[in-house]
């Protein structure tokens, strides 16, 4: 079975296991608290012990420029299904400017290699499909935190295998150098996030709150695109009490603790693009 297809039936599986065994609690944004902090601990535990240390080396022995050009490729390959979801929510202008990025990048960026569309002007944008759903006003659902996978909510977990299915990366040949690129692009995602999760970790008092009301807020703001509500309509009340404001500066002792929120918003879901 292809890895896509695995990870595919994982999410919809721990989204069915959460409904089902998942008790009310205090938050009604997290009514499956004590299933999501288990996978938060089990996902914790993965990480010290293999992801976090492989991507520490990884960005300790790497030359600089050999990580820009890792993560410049995949993020190539990102932009062309953020271009088709652009499309998808009548963002015409930013799907055309998504297209223009892949294709000087593939040609003139060798493969994306090089970034030549941003410096020529051509901002990079991330839109998925749970993104596309929630512009067109689907709500986020409760929170979830998936099995490797990472933070995530109902509706983008219904989401994440489209996602998937369309990574180009998903259809590379031979299945070798598909499943090295796909674990070199998971390493080279967590080595950017080193610095933002070391302060996240000095200065939350409950992580898995920190990491959770972080995702949620920031998620929210980016499914809108800053807007408060779907096609900048104005707020709901479900969307009000998506998530309550990340640790403060006050609260956290560190200016850097709402960067280090922002961070993990990078790769929700630990990048749903990434064919693992």
């Amino acid at each position: 079975m292809r890895a896509p297809m695995k990870f595919r039936h994982l999410a919809l599986t721990v989204a069915a296991a959460a409904v089902l065994t998942g008790c009310a609690g205090p938050n009604p944004r997290d009514p499956y608290e004590g299933f999501n902090r288990s996978m938060f601990k089990f996902n914790d535990a993965v990480d010290q012990a293999a992801l976090k240390p492989a991507a520490t080396a990884y960005k300790n022995v790497l030359p600089t420029f050999v990580q820009t050009g890792v993560n410049n490729f995949f993020g190539n390959l990102s932009d062309v299904w953020s271009a088709a979801n652009g499309f998808l929510q009548g963002k015409g202008e930013q799907g055309m400017s998504d297209v223009m990025r892949v294709a000087l990048n593939s040609t003139f960026g060798l493969l994306g290699v090089l970034d030549i569309a941003s410096e020529a002007g051509l901002k990079k944008h991330n839109e998925d499909f749970g993104q596309t759903l929630g512009y067109w006003g689907v709500e986020s659902g409760p929170y979830l935190m998936l099995p490797l996978l990472g933070p995530s909510t109902v509706r983008d977990t219904v989401a994440l295998p489209l996602d998937i299915k369309a990574d180009p990366w998903g259809y590379k040949d031979p299945v070798n150098v598909r499943n090295i690129g796909s674990v070199t692009r998971v390493i080279d995602k967590r080595a950017g996030l080193l610095d933002a999760t070391s302060l996240m970790e000095e200065a939350a008092l409950d992580r898995y709150e920190f990491v959770r009301d972080s995702f949620l807020q920031a998620r929210q703001s980016k499914v809108y695109d800053g807007e408060s509500g779907p096609r900048g309509g104005k707020d709901k009340d479900a969307d009000k009490k998506d998530a309550k404001p990340a640790v403060s500066d006050a609260d956290s002792g560190n200016e850097a603790a709402p960067a280090a929120g922002e961070a993990i918003m990078a790769a929700p879901a630990a990048e749903k693009n990434a064919s693992l």
